[in-house]
């Protein structure tokens, strides 16, 4: 069409020219006349090229029309071979669908027929159960009126048989699994123990924290307490330690919870005695500059603790409250020393056993950490100081093992354990702890006592200072196998009942003696 619009132009083009031609042919007739003819063949030509113009436009045109009726087949034929493929898919989608419909309803039908079958059987069971009642009842009469006991008596003569069978049965198993873990355990662990023990060459008698000051005479006493009682005033208030002055010649107690504040009062009275000049203002003095010498010696005592057991990284506030437990005891022991004791033990030991050795000694040394600030911090040691551990950046396990030295907290590891019972020996070895008289003999006759109190036990007799009782039972009372279990209940009953410190032993003893005489 495009063409064809060109042709058109150019024939009026021509035809324009041709009209003009012929109006300047007015200027004269022959050269009308020429035109006429020049313009007619103009035309004729213009004509013959229209016509070819016009040929070729229409064989292009149908030169385009047969692409597109081909590409539109093309295109037809594709999305007739994809509805076909559409069509295919649901008809075997249709066809699954019918097959698990098919299943379902005959699932459904298997379904109901069980149910049928399901409650045919508990109609069946239901009367079984009602027949099997009826004659239970009467059994149970009948054994009532036979045996002359009632239903309950007889369900508790039942369950007493059985309780004390599963008793003797659990006692035996008890028995001989620790007759076979005590065959190689106990030849491994005295070992071991003795092995640390021999090895660690430990002071025998421990340091004590002293709370009382000498005078060189009772007149000093009038010097301490001063006009009105001013001195005495201004040493407690600087000190927060209480003083005690009584009728105690040449002496003066120092009463505190605080064994720091009681040692910084210790030494104040003392230089303040040497000194001569006891006076409010030289108080205040004296008291401060013992006081940054006592935090200088609590730094320098703990990082020599960490330092003796090759012991580093140790955060510096928790080298503090190490350092503050010099001035702390338990049962006369200082607990810094049982502390590096407690850490060389925990170390030979894990050493022996093939465990980490440095972290033994660590966790060793830092059980105790808690003592530090267990009077100013409410619950057990133990707890405090394994708080006071994850607080300073101690890894997960030296916070259990602290925790766990006491049980606390349940011990789940081989460490906690080593802290356990190099905490038990450091305490009972010879000399290391002092306890009052009157104390003493009332441990005793309770651990006595507790034992007494079971039955089947004859005699009991506290010995080792307290750290093992024997309890001698009466064999016609107590077999092998309940004096397994009664051992294992007087051990659970001392540590309800009793404070101690380290382990109690427990030894049951049970003696069949057959004496027959002959006679001629």
């Amino acid at each position: 069409m495009e063409t064809y619009t060109i042709v058109i132009a150019v024939v009026s083009a021509v035809i324009g020219f041709a009209v003009a031609l012929v109006l300047r042919g007015v200027l004269g007739s022959k050269k009308l006349k020429d035109a006429a003819v020049e313009a007619e063949q103009i035309v004729k030509t213009a004509q013959n090229e229209a016509d070819g113009l016009i040929k070729e436009a229409g064989v292009e045109a149908k030169d385009i029309l047969f692409r597109m009726k081909s590409e539109f087949e093309s295109e037809a034929k594709e999305t007739r071979s994809e509805l076909k493929k559409l069509e295919h898919r649901l008809i075997q989608k249709e066809e699954n669908i019918d097959r698990k419909t098919d299943l379902f309803e005959q699932r459904e039908k298997e379904i109901a027929r069980k149910e049928q079958s399901l409650s045919d059987r508990d109609k069946s069971i239901s009367s079984k159960e009602e027949k099997y009642n009826a004659l239970l009842e009467e059994q149970k009469v009948q054994l009532e009126r036979i045996s002359t006991l009632t239903a309950e008596q007889a369900k508790e003569l039942l369950i007493r048989a059985m309780e004390n069978e599963a008793r003797y049965e659990g006692a035996k198993l008890i028995k001989r699994i620790e007759n076979e873990a005590k065959e190689d355990a106990d030849k491994k662990a005295k070992k071991i123990i003795a092995t640390a023990i021999q090895r660690y060459s430990g002071d025998f008698v421990a340091e004590r924290t002293v709370s009382v000051v000498q005078l060189p005479g009772d007149e000093m006493k009038g010097r301490i307490i001063g006009r009105e009682g001013r001195n005495i005033r201004a040493i407690e208030a600087a000190t927060g330690i209480d003083l005690i002055i009584d009728d105690t010649p040449e002496a003066v107690i120092l009463s505190g919870f605080n064994p720091v504040r009681r040692e910084v009062a210790r030494l104040s009275l003392i230089k303040l005695i040497s000194d001569g000049r006891i006076h409010p203002a030289r108080i205040e003095d004296v008291v401060k500059k013992v006081g940054q010498e006592v935090d200088t010696a609590i730094k320098e005592a703990g990082e020599q603790a960490a330092f003796d057991l090759g012991v580093h990284g140790i955060h510096g506030e928790l080298i503090k409250y190490l350092g503050r437990l010099k001035y702390r005891t338990s049962y006369a022991q200082n607990v810094l020393q049982h502390s590096v004791e407690v850490g060389a033990l925990c170390g030979m030991m894990a050493s022996e056993l093939g465990l980490k050795e440095k972290l033994a000694r660590r966790m060793g040394l830092l059980h105790d950490i808690g003592k530090a600030i267990d009077h100013e911090v409410e619950g057990p040691h133990a707890v405090i100081g394994s708080k006071l551990a994850k607080k300073f950046g101690e890894s997960a396990a030296v916070v259990h093992a602290i925790g766990a030295h006491h049980e606390d907290v349940p011990p789940s590891t081989v460490y906690a354990l080593l802290v356990q019972a190099a905490d038990g020996l450091s305490g009972a070895r010879p000399g290391a702890r002092k306890e009052l008289l009157e104390n003493y003999i009332r441990r005793i006759e309770d651990l006595e006592g507790i034992a007494n109190g079971f039955n089947g036990v004859a005699n009991t007799y506290a010995i080792q200072a307290g750290r093992e009782i024997r309890v001698i039972v009466e064999s016609d009372k107590v077999s092998d196998e309940e004096s397994v279990l009664l051992s294992r209940d007087i051990a659970k009953k001392i540590e309800e009942s009793l404070t101690f410190p380290g382990q109690i032993k427990v030894t049951v003893i049970r003696e069949t003696r057959a004496v027959e005489y002959a006679n001629k």
